[in-house]
């Protein structure tokens, strides 16, 4: 039976490249067939990478069967997979993410989680020299993943691990990585054919503080004054996104890679708290901007308070 290998729902670039990484390895290094799946259209930079490496975009599904094996990447959050994924056959957990608990196994299993800025680093590492068999689109890959979850460098996530990895990937493949980069973010930037909705879901986790459940999305850009530019329209239809997902707000963080900052627009007295409580921030109007925030997992998530 293949085994189905797949990251969290609003696939980022690491959780469309990891899939197909860690399918790769178990289909053509260990022999045991394996495919990558998606749980949910990757966004814009996750699409250019898988055009640029000449990979075909997974199948998207939304379910998972009874007792099917699967290995999960890049989460081991229950409220990012899909619904009865207790009721599979887990085979393994690949993440860098803290541990949330709630996932049941019928067995003993691999678990990896480290604390490196990404996945695809801690796959070249369980590979061994397994590692030195990967072709170079697999190695594109895993560059991109390492290049889109450290912001090039730029978040406060990044490892020497993951920065000598992305090095040593860029040398083999001839790549300059601050102009495969810039590419990169120019992708990830052109969210013009997005409707607000869809935005704030794109790239998005759900999380609770003091009771109240947050959808905290991010947007990572080089050209912030596009979502900006739609401020009073991402906050008109952050009401209906937190009633459609059964959430009480929305947190929606637009990171400015280039200057190393996030704006977090206000339309509430609730998310204003929360902008003075977790960041010591002084709110006038409905946005505020917060220097040096750039990382949802070490530096927002964390920080949230009410």
């Amino acid at each position: 039976m293949t085994i189905k290998v797949f990251g969290h729902q609003a696939p980022d670039t690491d959780s469309t490249g990891s899939p197909l990484i860690w399918a790769w390895y178990l289909s053509d290094v260990k022999g045991t067939p394996a495919e990558a799946k998606l749980l949910g259209e990757p966004n814009t930079e996750a699409a250019f990478v898988l055009e640029k490496w000449g990979f075909e975009k997974p199948e998207i599904i939304d379910t998972v069967a009874e007792g099917e094996p699967v290995v999960i990447v890049d989460t081991n959050n229950p409220a990012e997979l899909p619904e009865g994924i207790n009721g599979t056959d887990i085979l393994a957990i690949i993440d860098h993410h803290k541990l949330v608990g709630g996932i049941e196994t019928k067995g003993p299993i691999d678990i990896t989680i480290r604390p490196l800025a990404c996945t695809a680093t801690i796959m070249y590492d369980l590979m061994g020299d397994d590692a030195a068999k990967m072709p170079d689109n697999i190695k594109g890959a895993m560059l991109s993943c390492i290049l889109s979850d450290t912001l090039e460098f730029r978040s406060p996530t990044t490892t020497e691990t993951d920065k000598a990895l992305a090095e040593k990937l860029a040398s083999e493949l001839n790549i300059a990585i601050g102009s495969y980069a810039a590419e990169m973010f120019a992708a990830k930037s052109d969210v013009s054919a997005f409707s607000d909705a869809e935005l704030i879901r794109m790239d998005s986790k759900k999380y609770e503080v003091a009771g109240t459940n947050f959808r905290v999305s991010v947007l990572e850009t080089t050209a912030p004054e596009i979502p900006l530019g739609r401020k009073a329209s991402l906050m008109a239809s952050m009401p209906d996104v937190a009633k459609e997902d059964g959430v009480d707000e929305v947190l929606l963080f637009i990171v400015d890679i280039l200057k190393e900052e996030a704006t977090l627009l206000v339309p509430n007295d609730t998310v204003k708290t929360v902008a003075e409580k977790s960041f010591g921030a002084t709110v006038e109007g409905d946005s505020v901007v917060l220097p040096g925030i750039m990382s949802r997992k070490k530096q927002i998530i964390p920080s949230l308070a009410l």
